[in-house]
Order: structure tokens, then sequence, then C-alpha cells
């Protein structure tokens, strides 16, 4: 098979809900990274062969939202482009997608990425509508928690998956909230060294006043305390551990990668930041869906013949708290490491709960934030996974050149 490199990365800032980003589209957050990454490759975007998008709320978008992306990033209109939807794993599931395509000869360039405006998600009518109502009310539902929240075959929101799973592994309230505070001070440490700088693409904002340029991740805490979270309500029961505070967010948010062949590379005298040398992916139970991860972890462990311990950092998508505690337990159990071993790998810039989930985002954003802490580091090899709704799991194994 043919070698897959990654020869450019970014993303955009993460954006709160109904904050700084709002106004902007899913579609030209993602074309904003693509043009900075053929920009920073020094990539003729005519050299691209195709372009792959993820995104998990693509209603209201228009049609062919990838395709959008393309054009708007200056791309011929002669490569094609289309949209997947593997719910969170949207993001990676078209960096793996893009590398098969690599692998098989297929393509030699290609672009992969993740987008989603959450806060620009629409309400939804059901089709009985188009009949006409003669009489009475008829309701709405939100797309965010119908297509995105809420799993349609067990009808729960996926924050009680993460109560299955808090009370499967006996993880308390406490170190739910533990978790999430050290999140924020994660992500606060990082953010203010400058090390999302790296990866970050600023995001040009026109407003009634105004210009306005957002440069950093909205949601980060810096003043978090332990007090304010434990003060916190459970959100999905009564007498729950799952909070508002130690679960990821609504957000709004883009990032996307170029994928090369060695023979692009050589060929048009492109620098590789990284290989993706294995992935792999994998079902669970529905009912407690954050464990995805640990099926896929092994797979892809497995077919890059590597032990986790070889892996020197670890991004697992924060979907909950109870969630990635979870995942460290399992593959505690399951890797031959302490759990404790593990956390000082584990994303070691915060993660979701304190920088945001744009579902059909987030797959190919942990995949930057993975690539450029390793090479900030001087780290050789790390690994990123995440929870996919509906019992799923998807992991990638990049190595540094």
């Amino acid at each position: 098979m043919n070698k897959v490199y990654i020869v450019a990365a970014c993303r955009t800032p993460v954006g709160r809900f109904l904050g700084a980003l709002k106004t902007v589209s899913a579609v030209e957050l993602a074309a904003l990274t693509v043009r900075h990454n053929l920009q920073q490759a020094g990539i003729d975007p005519a050299w691209i062969d195709e372009v792959i998008c993820g995104s998990v709320l693509s209603a209201g978008q228009g049609m062919g939202p990838a395709r959008q992306v393309a054009l708007r990033a200056g791309i011929p209109v002669q490569k094609p482009a289309y949209t997947l939807n593997m719910i969170c794993g949207s993001g990676m599931k078209s960096i793996t997608e893009g590398a098969i395509h690599i692998q098989s000869g297929y393509a030699d360039l290609v672009v992969a990425g993740g987008m989603e405006n959450m806060s620009q998600a629409p309400f939804l009518l059901r089709g009985e509508i188009r009949g006409g109502v003669k009489f009475g009310a008829f309701s709405s539902e939100d797309l965010i928690q119908s297509d995105g929240l809420t799993d349609p075959l067990l009808h729960i929101p996926m924050g009680e998956t993460a109560e299955a799973i808090a009370a499967h592994e006996q993880i308390s309230r406490a170190e739910q909230d533990q978790y999430a505070l050290d999140s924020h001070q994660k992500a606060s440490a990082a953010s203010r060294a400058g090390h999302f700088a790296e990866e970050i693409v600023p995001v040009t904002v026109s407003a009634k006043r105004g210009v306005s340029v957002v440069r950093e991740d909205e949601q980060i805490r810096h003043d978090l305390s332990a007090d304010q979270l434990a003060a916190l309500k459970p959100a999905f029961r009564r007498d729950g551990s799952v909070t508002a505070g130690n679960a990821s967010g609504l957000n709004d948010g883009a990032a996307s990668v170029i994928l090369a062949s060695a023979r692009a590379v050589a060929q048009y005298g492109l620098r590789p930041l990284a290989e993706i040398v294995s992935f792999g992916e994998g079902g669970v139970d529905p009912a407690m869906m954050g464990l995805g991860p640990l099926p896929a972890m092994t797979c892809a462990l497995r077919r890059g013949r590597f032990q986790l311990s070889d892996m020197a950092r670890l991004e697992i998508n924060e979907a909950f708290a109870a969630q990635v505690l979870g995942v460290v337990k399992g593959l505690a159990r399951e890797h031959q490491m302490t759990a404790e071993e593990i956390a000082a790998r584990l994303n070691v810039n915060g993660g979701a709960i304190a920088l945001g989930h744009p579902l059909g985002s987030s797959g190919t954003r942990i995949v930057v934030s993975l690539l450029h802490a390793l090479r900030r580091e001087n780290k050789p090899t790390g690994l990123a996974s995440l929870c996919i709704g509906g019992g799923m799991g998807i992991a990638l194994i990049v190595k540094t050149i």
C-alpha cells in the first residue's frame, strides 16, 4: 500500500453556542481552513484530487456542503467533493477515507476535514406538514437534539449513555468534575502559552459595529473552580452525575488537513508533518456508546503492530467526563498500563469539555491538535479517537516526521 502523509493541518477557533462564530456558516469556516492549508503547504489547488468533509447537521447548509467548501477554497470545478456523516466521528472518517484512497492509488492529494455550526442548525417540521394543517397546532423539532444528540433506536439522549457508563464503572460525580476542571485548566494553560495559535487560523466576522477577528477558543473557562462545577445540577437524571459542566458543549468550528502520497510529496516538493500509520473502527452497545474508542483504539494498535505504551500522546474526544474516564479504565484493563500512566499522556492541552465539540469538526480537530502537540514536544507517535453515537468508535495513529 502507498504511504499517506499529512502535509498541512489547521483549525478555526471553536466558538461558543450562539457566540462569536454564530453568523459564519460551517461551509465558510471549513473553506477558510482549506485555503490556509493550501497556502501554508504551497499547494496549487489544481493539484488536489478530491475533497471530503464530515458534517452531522447538514440540513439547511444547501446542496453538497463539501462541494461548496471546495469551490470556496478555490479548488477547480473539475475536482470532486462529497460530504459524509459518521456522527461525532465524521471529521476523522473523512481523513481515514482519504487515506484509503491514497493507499489504493486512487488519489495522490486529498483535502479531508470536518465542519459544524451548531448555532445555525435549523428546526425540523416533519413531512406530514406538507399535506397541510387544516386545524390546530403543529410542532417542530430541534435538529441538534433529533439528529445529533439522541439515539434513534433507544430514544435516549447521549447524556444517558454517559450516566450508564458512570454507573457501570463506578465513576463518581467528584471524579467527573475533577476531570472537567483539569480539562479547562490544561486548555487555559495551553492557550496562554500560545500553543493553540500554531494550529488556529483566525476567523474574520462582520457585524453591525464593524469587523472583528476571532483568534482563540471561546469556551475555555480560565477561572473555573471546583465549587462552581459542584453547584451544577444533574442534566439527565435527578440523582445523576452528568452535568453541563462535566460534558462537552454545543459549538461552532471547522478543521481540515491535506493528505499526500509519497509520489505527490516528491513531485511537488512538499514537506510532510506526519505519516498516518494506522486506523481502526469498532462497535459497542449503543446504551454505552461512549466506550466506542476501546475497540477502535485496539483495532488501530493491532493493525499498526503497536502497543498502547508506544503512544507518546493520546487524544480522546471528551464528549463526557464519565465516558473518557470509562475508556481510560477499559484501556488500563486491556493494555497492561495503569490508569495514571494513561492519564499522563491524555489530552495534555485539554479536550472538548473545555474547547468545545462541534460535532462534524471534532474528529479532524483532535488530529490537528495531536499532530501539533507531538511536533511541539518532539514526540514520535500519537493516537486520536472518538466515541460515536449509536455505539461506535474510530481511531487513528500518526507518526511525526
